[in-house]
C-alpha cells in the first residue's frame, strides 16, 4: 500500500479503543468499584463488537466474498488478527479482575467461592438457593436430547460434568442457563465482624449442584461457564406486503437466532467436556473460540454494587443549572433573545425537557417536530410530546426504527404516540435518520417564529447523565429556516432542498467538509495561518483521511480528539507529521462532535451528529450546525483547549496503537473535572 494512503484497520483500532476502557479498570487512581464497572463496560463493548463487526466479517467469509482489501486487510486475516488481540486483552482483563478482587480485601470486602463458605454462610446459601435461585433453573441432561440445546445470545450457561465413584455409572453431561440478569449477579453474605463477604450467583449454584441433581447417583459435579455471542445485524427482507414496522419487529425477533460469532469458555474446563461441546456446536476454523476465566458476562458488573464507603466510587457530580436559565422563567422567551448551549452531563437535561413541556402547553405554539433515535425507558421527552398532543398541538415525530438494540423500545413508543394523535414517520428508505433535531413553530402576532434544537447526542435522559454532548437552542433564522427544510425532506425526500448554513448528509456534508479542508490548504500555501481542530467519536472515512493527509503535506496543523476508532496514522514523516491525535476515556463517555477551521483567523465552529465515517456521510441523515454566537464559540474553544491539554486521561493515538498516556511536568489537568467546576463557577457568579 502506498505510504500516502496508509490507514489503520478500523477493527483493530476499535479494539485499541476498548483497551483504553480496560486501562481505566487497571488505573489505581480510579475508585475501586468504578474499576469493576469499567470491566463491565469493556465486556459489554466487546460483546457488541462481536455481534456487529465480527459478524459482518464472518458473513463476508461465509458468503465467499473475498475482496483484496477490507479496510486494508483480507477478511480472513482480519479475523485472525482480531482473535489474537482479543485473547491478549482477555488475559489483561483476567489479571485486572484478580487485582481488583485482591484490593477489595484491603477494604474488608471479600469475594469468596463455593469452597470458602463458613457454616453460617453455607446455611444462608442453602436457604437463598431454594427460595430465590432454584425456581429459575432448568438443567438439560444432554444424553436425553439428539440436538444440542440452542444457546441464547446475552446468556451464560454452565456446562456440567457429572461423575460417580461407581465405575459402572457412566459420565453424564448437562447444560443449564444461569439466571442472570433476572437475579442479581452478586449475593451479599453474612458478615464476620467487620469483614463483608460476597459471592457470585454462579458459585452459589455450584455449591448447590448436589441438591439440584440429587435424584441421580452422582458424587462429583464440575460446572464451567460458557457463553455464545451471535450475529446481531437485523436483516430486512423485501416483502412489499409488510409494513416497515412489521419488518423491523420480525428482524428483531430473529436477532436472537443469529449465527454464532464467538464462543467463550472457562479455560479450566475438562478436555472431554470441551471437545464434546465444540463437536456438537459444529464450529469451523473461522469461529472465534476464546479461553476465558471462571466468570463471564461481566457486563452484569456495569452496575456492580458498592457495599463499602463512598470513597470506592467517583465523587458525585450532579448536573448543574445553566447559568442563564432561571427557575419558573420562560425558556422560549430566553431563546428568543440569544442562543443557549447545554453541555451534558454538566448541565441538566431537564432544561431541554422544560423547553418541550413549555412548548406543549403554550397556546401560541402550533407545531412541534422532533427526530428520535434513542429514548429512555421512562422517557420525559415522550411524556412531553404526548402532553403536546393532548393540548391540541400538531406533533410530528420522526422515529428511527433501526437504532441498533433500541428497535423494540422505539416501536413501543411510536405506537403510544400514534394513539394520542401524533404524526409518526419512520424515516427514509435506505437512510438511517441519525440527526437530533427539534423544531417548535410559534404564532407571535402576525408571524410564525421557529425555535430549533440541534444536538450531538440523543434526547435520552439516561445517556445525558454519562455522555458528553452539546445541544444548541436557537431562533436564529439562518438555522431555523434550514432545520424546517430538513423536516420537509423527511416528508418529501425527492424534492431538491438548498442549504447555505447547515451541512446535511448524505446531500452536502462530504463536499462541504472537503471544501473547508481545501480552504485551509489554500491558506497554508498562501502563507496564512491554517489549522483544523476536530473532536469526534470515530475517524474512518478514507476520502476525508486522504484529504487530511493532503492538508498535512500543505502545512496545515491538525489536532484530533477521537474517542473511538481512529484509522489515520498521525506523526508519520512525509505523511502526517503535522497531525496529532489523542483520545480521552474517563468517567463520562466523550460523545460530542465539534469541528473548528481556522479560516484565515476568522474561525468557523460547527457541532454535529455525524462522525467522519462513510456510513454517516453517505448512508445516514446527519446535521452539522454552525455556531454563530461569539460567546458559545469561546466556550467550545475553551473546552477543546482543555481537552488537548489534559494530562490525566488523554492517551496518544499513533500507528503502534499502544495507548500511552499524555504526561508532562505541568500541573495536573483533568479536563472533565475542570469543565464541571467551570460550569459550577459560572452558575455561582450569576446568582
Amino acid at each position: 500500500m502506498a505510504v500516502r494512503n496508509k490507514t489503520i484497520n478500523r477493527d483493530i483500532s476499535w479494539l485499541s479503543f476498548n483497551e483504553r476502557v480496560l486501562q481505566e479498570a487497571i488505573d489505581k487512581n480510579v475508585p475501586l468499584v468504578e474499576r469493576m464497572r469499567f470491566l463491565g463496560i469493556f465486556s459489554n463493548n466487546l460483546d457488541e463488537f462481536f455481534k456487529v463487526r465480527v459478524a459482518t466479517i464472518k458473513r463476508m467469509i461465509d458468503l465467499g466474498y473475498d475482496p483484496k482489501q477490507l479496510d486494508g486487510e483480507n477478511p480472513k486475516k482480519t479475523i485472525i488478527k482480531i482473535q489474537e488481540k482479543v485473547i491478549q486483552m482477555q488475559n489483561e482483563f483476567t489479571n485486572a479482575f484478580e487485582t481488583i478482587i485482591s484490593e477489595f480485601e484491603n477494604e474488608n470486602i471479600f469475594l469468596i467461592n463455593e469452597k470458602q463458605l463458613n457454616e453460617e454462610q453455607s446455611d444462608y446459601i442453602d436457604v437463598f438457593f431454594d427460595s430465590h435461585i432454584l425456581p429459575f433453573l432448568s438443567p438439560i441432561m444432554l444424553s436425553n436430547v439428539d440436538k444440542f440445546p440452542y444457546l441464547k445470545d446475552k446468556s451464560i450457561y454452565f456446562a456440567i460434568k457429572l461423575t460417580s465413584d461407581n465405575p459402572e455409572i457412566p459420565i453424564e453431561y448437562a447444560l443449564m442457563e444461569i439466571p442472570s440478569p433476572m437475579l442479581n449477579r452478586v449475593i451479599l453474605l453474612p458478615s464476620v465482624g467487620e469483614k463483608k463477604f460476597i459471592i457470585f450467583i454462579d458459585d452459589a449454584i455450584r455449591y448447590c449442584l448436589k441438591d439440584l441433581f440429587s435424584i441421580f447417583n452422582y458424587d462429583h459435579f464440575e460446572a464451567y461457564t460458557i457463553k455464545l455471542t451471535r450475529d446481531a445485524e437485523v436483516d430486512i427482507d423485501n416483502d412489499l406486503s409488510k409494513s416497515f414496522l412489521e419488518k423491523i419487529s420480525e428482524g428483531v425477533s430473529e436477532r436472537s437466532k443469529g449465527q454464532p460469532v464467538r464462543f467463550v469458555f472457562d479455560r479450566e474446563i475438562s478436555q472431554d467436556l470441551f471437545d464434546y461441546i465444540i463437536k456438537r456446536l459444529q464450529f469451523d476454523n473461522y469461529d472465534t473460540v476464546i479461553p476465558g476465566s471462571r466468570y463471564h458476562n461481566f457486563k452484569d458488573f456495569m452496575s456492580f454494587p458498592n457495599i463499602g464507603g463512598q470513597h470506592l466510587e467517583y465523587i458525585p457530580t450532579p448536573p448543574i443549572d445553566h447559568h442563564l436559565i432561571k427557575h419558573h422563567e420562560s425558556m422560549i422567551e430566553l431563546i428568543s433573545k440569544r442562543d443557549i448551549m447545554l453541555h451534558y452531563p454538566y448541565h441538566k437535561f431537564d432544561h431541554f425537557v422544560d423547553f418541550l413541556r413549555e412548548a406543549s402547553m403554550d397556546p401560541k405554539v402550533k407545531t412541534i417536530k422532533i427526530t428520535l433515535y434513542r429514548v429512555a425507558k421512562n422517557s420525559k421527552v415522550i411524556n412531553a410530546l404526548i402532553n403536546a398532543c393532548r393540548n391540541g398541538k400538531q406533533v410530528v415525530v420522526i422515529f428511527e426504527l433501526q437504532a441498533r438494540f433500541d428497535e423494540k423500545a422505539n416501536i413501543y413508543w411510536s405506537k403510544k404516540l400514534e394513539e394520542v394523535g401524533a404524526i409518526v414517520l419512520f424515516g427514509i428508505k435506505g437512510l438511517k435518520i441519525h440527526c437530533k433535531l427539534v423544531q417548535v413553530v410559534r404564532k407571535e402576532g402576525k408571524i410564525e417564529r421557529s425555535y430549533s434544537v440541534i444536538s450531538t447526542g440523543n434526547f435520552h435522559e439516561g445517556n445525558t447523565s454519562v455522555y458528553t454532548d452539546v445541544t444548541l437552542l436557537t431562533c436564529d433564522k439562518r438555522i431555523t429556516s434550514e432545520v424546517e427544510r430538513v423536516f420537509q425532506f423527511f416528508d418529501n425526500p425527492y424534492w431538491n432542498y438548498d442549504y447555505k448554513n447547515l451541512l446535511i448528509s448524505p446531500i452536502y456534508m462530504r463536499k462541504k467538509l472537503i471544501k473547508l479542508i481545501d480552504n485551509e490548504i489554500k491558506n497554508s500555501k498562501a502563507g496564512k495561518d491554517s489549522y483544523i481542530l476536530l473532536k469526534i467519536n470515530n475517524l474512518v472515512d478514507n476520502w476525508l483521511i486522504k484529504k487530511l493527509y493532503e492538508a498535512n503535506n500543505a502545512g496545515v496543523k491538525i489536532k484530533l480528539m477521537v474517542r473511538g476508532i481512529c484509522c489515520i496514522s498521525p506523526g508519520v514523516k512525509g505523511l502526517s507529521e503535522n497531525i496529532e491525535a489523542f483520545s480521552i476515556v474517563d468517567r463520562f463517555l466523550e460523545h460530542s462532535r465539534v469541528f473548528v477551521f481556522c479560516n484565515d483567523n476568522d474561525e468557523l465552529y460547527f457541532i454535529s451528529s455525524a462522525d467522519w465515517m462513510t456510513r454517516n456521510l453517505d448512508h445516514r441523515v446527519e446535521v452539522t450546525c454552525p455556531i454563530y454566537d461569539s460567546e458559545l464559540k469561546k466556550e467550545l474553544r475553551m473546552m477543546l483547549e482543555l481537552q488537548f491539554s489534559d494530562n490525566v486521561k488523554v492517551r496518544i493515538l499513533n500507528e503502534n496503537q499502544d495507548n500511552k498516556y499524555l504526561r508532562n511536568d505541568g500541573p495536573s489537568i483533568h479536563s472533565q473535572m475542570v469543565l464541571y467546576n467551570f460550569y459550577k463557577s459560572k452558575l455561582s457568579e450569576s446568582n
